[in-house]
């Protein structure tokens, strides 16, 4: 069949402009977020699951039949205080860094119990020829959890490294995920990524996403509003089923010096000069109470899951790691946006705290119990 010159040009031409609209839809495609802000439910039940079960499906009925969209690329060693994390690959190429939270050794708990406080600015010495510097807040009234810091240390450099890898094979989108203790890790590597991107050793458009489920509280009151804020519009949860204890810890302490500045009652000596005789010495009796009080049970507390721990249990299992400075504050908040599961009534027919039937006191703190609150109060509506 012979085709006209004229026909062959229009072809040619249709074959052309077909071709640009379809590069500029790939384009357009590729270039919209994968992920985007807000909390997801099944986006959390995901990274919950993958958590617990290696696996994204939730329901184990499901999961012995469907294909997970996800497959691990990397589990790594256990490092640091019995330290561990995975890191998974959707189909849609959005990446999952899970961090484990405490396991069945005294190493993994004393990682816990290591609850004094350090600079969110520092450096750590791990060991003779290693030293870890990190920025995990820029305000420098921001504490951070001793323990949880010293288990980043001994990750970060294989998850960045890792990061790094995906990112030039055009991965550009990370959940990073932990339960518990992992949780509380994951507030800190969330700040710790997130000030590598701002001193450019990671590039600014990687999009992290972030879940930190049934976490303790990972710094203090600057901390926390350092981590809100980078996290501002939506990109970082913190999930609590109001009934497990975990959310609570660590023991909090609050003292005048954790308040700003211009807090009156950081003042009250000077201002209490201007007042009556009687009114100066009463105010000051009570004001010598309450600030003596307070401070002494900081230092017990910094003593005992400070020094005391360092020397007991850390530096036996990290017989390198030079103690860090501790500094004068235990003031521990929680940080990110509060997703806030509450139990009720058929909740606690099946979670029993007391009776026959009650197992432990992580009753409210395990996997069923935060997959029921979360079907039930976001997915079954």
């Amino acid at each position: 069949m012979l085709i006209r010159r004229t026909d062959a040009t229009t072809i040619h031409r249709l074959y052309f402009f077909v071709s640009i609209l379809t590069i500029t839809f790939t384009l357009c495609v590729y270039a919209q977020p994968q992920l985007k802000p807000g909390f997801d439910a099944e986006e959390y039940l995901a990274l919950l699951s993958l958590n617990f079960y290696g696996n994204s499906i939730a329901d184990s009925n499901v999961r012995k039949t469907q294909k997970d969209v996800y497959t691990k690329l990397y589990t790594s060693p256990e490092v640091g205080l019995k330290n561990q994390w995975s890191l998974y690959l959707r189909e849609d190429n959005v990446a999952a860094i899970t961090v484990r939270g405490t396991v069945a050794s005294p190493v993994s708990w004393s990682a816990n119990f290591y609850a004094a406080m350090i600079a969110a600015q520092g450096t750590l010495q791990l060991n003779d020829t290693t030293l870890f510097s990190y920025k995990l807040a820029a305000d420098k009234q921001a504490y951070v959890h001793v323990g949880w810091t010293v288990a980043l240390a001994s990750m970060a450099p294989d998850i960045v490294a890792k990061i790094k890898d995906l990112y030039g094979k055009g991965v550009r989108h990370f959940y990073l995920s932990g339960h518990s203790q992992g949780g509380a890790i994951t507030y800190l590597l969330r700040s710790y990524l997130y000030y590598l991107q701002q001193d450019g050793t990671l590039p600014n458009d990687i999009v992290f996403k972030t879940y930190c489920s049934a976490a303790p509280k990972p710094g203090n009151m600057f901390y926390a509003y350092d981590y809100e804020f980078i996290n501002r519009g939506g990109w970082a949860f913190t999930v609590v089923n109001r009934s497990d204890w975990v959310p609570e810890s660590p023991y909090t302490i609050q003292r005048l010096q954790d308040m700003n500045d211009l807090n009156p009652l950081i003042h009250t000596k000077s201002l209490l000069k201007k007042q009556s005789l009687l009114v100066r010495i009463v105010g000051g009796a009570l004001y010598n109470k309450l600030y003596r009080k307070p401070r002494k049970a900081q230092e017990v507390y910094t003593h005992y899951l400070g020094k005391v721990l360092y020397k007991k249990s850390i530096n036996k299992e990290l017989k390198d790691f030079k103690e860090p400075e501790y500094v004068a504050s235990v003031n521990y908040m929680r940080a990110g946006t509060p997703i806030v599961l509450m139990p009720d009534e058929e909740y606690h027919q099946i979670f029993k705290e007391k009776g026959s039937e009650f197992k432990d006191y992580f009753v409210h703190h395990q996997f069923d119990a935060y997959y029921l609150l979360i079907k039930k109060q976001y997915l079954n509506q």
